[in-house]
């Protein structure tokens, strides 16, 4: 699974959450994927996970990011941080919510550390037992969208206030995680490690229990995600530009990238998402 679990859907809807879960959840999307020829969609990796809602139809996942961890089929799922695609089945009609779910939402709204989910799709009943058919339920029964975004806000809110929050996160390990997102994954870890004051060994072990990725590859999937981003801009610039801006030595880079984190090339990758 991917924090892109609707490529090849039409986008309906979308907002960005209250300010306060915005450290937790930085986007709700809603989505529509009409009924098409059956086929295998690569799940792209990315820098957040995905907490998702079907509201009508499942997610059919075929193939985990990481291999040893088996595929399902899901109405309400969260997909954990990964470095390399999944495949997910398509060709079924399908509606749903899509949460882009930061590392610090999975402590702070699910109760567990994002590394617990690294490179898996976990059913959402299994980490809020008693609570996801219902929300799931309200959802799927609201008038709209605008009335779904703001019935997340209130349950996110309500599950941020029964939570632990950020406790048991290593300030170090969030000082890391900060550090490579505010320079587009382009920092370099072994200055990061000297920033922490640990080892390059220990801050990659401390970094992958907490988020499920070492640091290198966190810094791999921001800089992709950054990069993807632009790239859907409605002034979209050509994949040169894009991975010039987004710190990459040149386009063969982020090409190579599009075919290790998307499984696909930027070509395909950008068809599914424009039509073009």
């Amino acid at each position: 699974m991917s924090a892109s679990v609707v490529e090849g859907a039409f986008r309906v809807g979308g907002r960005a959450p209250a300010a306060w879960l915005r450290p937790y959840v930085s986007a709700y999307t809603g989505y529509r994927q009409d009924a098409g020829p059956q086929s295998v969609h690569q799940g792209v990796a990315s820098a957040h996970l995905t907490f998702l809602f079907c509201l009508h139809g499942r997610v059919e996942v075929l193939g985990n990011a990481d291999p040893a961890k088996p595929p399902g089929s899901f109405a309400a799922a969260v997909g954990g941080l990964h470095d390399a695609p999944a495949r997910i089945a398509q060709g079924d009609p399908q509606t749903g919510l899509q949460l882009r779910l930061t590392w610090r939402g999975a402590r702070a709204l699910l109760g567990v550390p994002a590394g617990a989910l690294a490179g898996d799709t976990v059913d959402l009943a299994a980490l809020l037992p008693g609570h996801a058919a219902t929300l799931l339920d309200r959802l799927a029964s609201a008038g709209g969208w605008a009335e779904r975004f703001a019935l997340l806000d209130a349950e996110l809110t309500a599950l941020l206030r029964r939570g632990r929050g950020e406790h048991g996160v290593l300030p170090e390990v969030g000082y890391a995680w900060d550090r490579l997102a505010e320079t587009g994954g382009n920092l370099r870890i072994e200055e990061l490690a000297r920033e922490v004051g640990w080892s390059r060994r220990h801050l990659a072990e401390r970094f992958r229990t907490e988020i499920g990725l070492a640091p290198k590859a966190a810094a791999r999937v921001i800089r992709f995600e950054g990069a993807c981003d632009r790239l859907l801009t409605p002034d979209r610039p050509a994949l040169a530009d894009v991975a010039a801006d987004a710190g990459y030595v040149d386009q063969a880079h982020l090409s190579r990238d599009f075919r290790d984190l998307a499984g696909i090339p930027a070509t395909a990758w950008l068809a599914e998402r424009t039509g073009r």
